[in-house]
């Protein structure tokens, strides 16, 4: 690796090191069922958007709660802490394409229809809130 690699390298790990997040990759669900969960709790404080995923009918709100726990479980280990009630909340989440299957389905006539079998891959970043607000 270059020189200039490998400073641009290391200063992105150090900006990474701020941030709290967890990825799910490879979700067999499409993009779009999955962005109508996750737009459910979208800025919420993460005790809320707990009780909403547990609650919800939506099969993604599973692997979803699951992903909220372990960016949690990432804050508290990277600030050596337990997280309170109303402290954290999700900053950011997002959910991206991931790669399609393609397959074929038996059709009338000797013909083939194609079936698109979806997958998506899905970020959520926590933020603590901050506590340098004085008035």
């Amino acid at each position: 690796m270059g020189r200039r690699k490998k400073i641009a390298a290391e200063k992105r790990k150090e900006a990474r090191k701020s941030l709290y997040f967890a990825k799910l990759n490879g979700v067999p669900s499409s993009p779009r069922k999955m962005r109508y969960v996750v737009d459910m709790i979208r800025g919420m404080e993460v005790n809320r958007a707990l009780g909403v995923l547990r609650f919800s009918k939506k099969h993604a709100a599973v692997d979803v709660e699951k992903l909220l726990r372990s960016a949690i479980a990432n804050w508290e280990q990277k600030n050596d802490r337990k997280a309170e009630d109303g402290e954290l909340f999700i900053s950011k989440v997002f959910v991206d394409e991931g790669v399609t299957m393609k397959r074929m389905r038996p059709a009338p006539q000797g013909r083939g229809y194609r079936i698109r079998k979806r997958s998506n891959h899905v970020t959520l970043f926590v933020d603590a809130k901050p506590n340098d607000v004085k008035e």
